[in-house]
């Protein structure tokens, strides 16, 4: 479906900032998905690959498909499976046209915590990565607040960079601290579950011009669609939840994010339109 077809041109403009389009869950009917995300308004995705052997894959996808960019990067989960992260190789990567951050990667101790000197580690090369490319950094964050804020407000000393707190579901102190040095948290499905009150209650708090939104599918689909295969086209759950969250009408929120995206991702530009 062109990006501009009329059936979507009622639709406001919505960003699937992060997803992982190039897992088994979507090989089977990937064009009916990029067709549904673009019918909800979701113009463009960035697909991320998380372990750097699986990047050409990646990288294949964003170079098929209209409004499909990409990153790459070491999962922390993955820290202690994967060869360690260069920084020359990130800067490497950077230099493709579509791609367009540097991660995911980030510090994970819910599963993986006897690897967290291998995730600290994969983590400070990363965020030299983003230093040196100007590139967002793509941050997971899960059961390592303290060592994130250390770490990040380290690397941020160092040398200023760019960032978003993927899925953000961390608790306040690390919201607090993300948003003080300029970063961005990111919106998924969870801030749509019924038990996730005090979640909102976070990004409530937050300024809206810091606010993204993503999907993170195949994973965490927000209601009615929750337990079952997340999806790009989903995006619009949740900002629907984001935009009540605010105050603001779904098409003020879609603006909002949209413009938010662009201001971070600044490589993630669509071809512009031959009249």
């Amino acid at each position: 479906m062109p990006p501009d077809s009329p059936d979507i041109a009622d639709k406001p403009e919505l960003v699937d900032s992060h997803c992982h389009l190039d897992f088994p869950d979507f090989s089977q009917d990937l064009p009916d998905i990029l067709a549904r995300a673009r019918a909800a308004g979701v113009r463009r995705m960035v697909t991320i690959c998380t372990r750097l052997r699986l990047e050409p894959a990646v990288r294949a996808l964003a170079e098929t498909h209209h409004g499909v960019f990409y990153a790459a990067g070491t999962h922390p989960m993955s820290a202690a499976d994967e060869p360690m992260a260069t920084v020359e190789a990130l800067v490497t990567l950077a230099r493709h046209p579509k791609f367009v951050g540097i991660g995911e990667t980030g510090l994970d101790y819910h599963y993986t915590a006897d690897s967290k000197a291998l995730q600290q580690t994969s983590l400070r090369i990363h965020i030299e990565a983003a230093q040196e490319t100007g590139l967002p950094l793509i941050i997971h964050a899960r059961d390592a607040d303290d060592d994130m804020a250390a770490i990040l407000a380290e690397g941020f000393r160092d040398k200023p960079y760019a960032c978003v707190m993927h899925c953000f579901s961390s608790g306040a102190g690390l919201a607090r601290q993300a948003l003080d040095l300029g970063f961005y948290l990111s919106m998924s499905g969870i801030a749509a579950f019924p038990k996730s009150q005090g979640l909102r209650d976070i990004f409530a708090a937050a300024p809206v011009n810091r606010i993204l939104l993503e999907t993170d599918s195949p994973y965490l689909a927000p209601p009615p669609h929750r337990g079952r295969r997340n999806e790009p086209a989903y995006t619009a759950f949740t900002a629907r939840i984001g935009a009540a969250v605010y105050g603001l009408s779904e098409a003020e929120f879609a603006a909002t994010t949209t413009a938010n995206f662009d201001r971070l991702f600044t490589k993630a530009v669509l071809p512009a339109t031959v009249a």
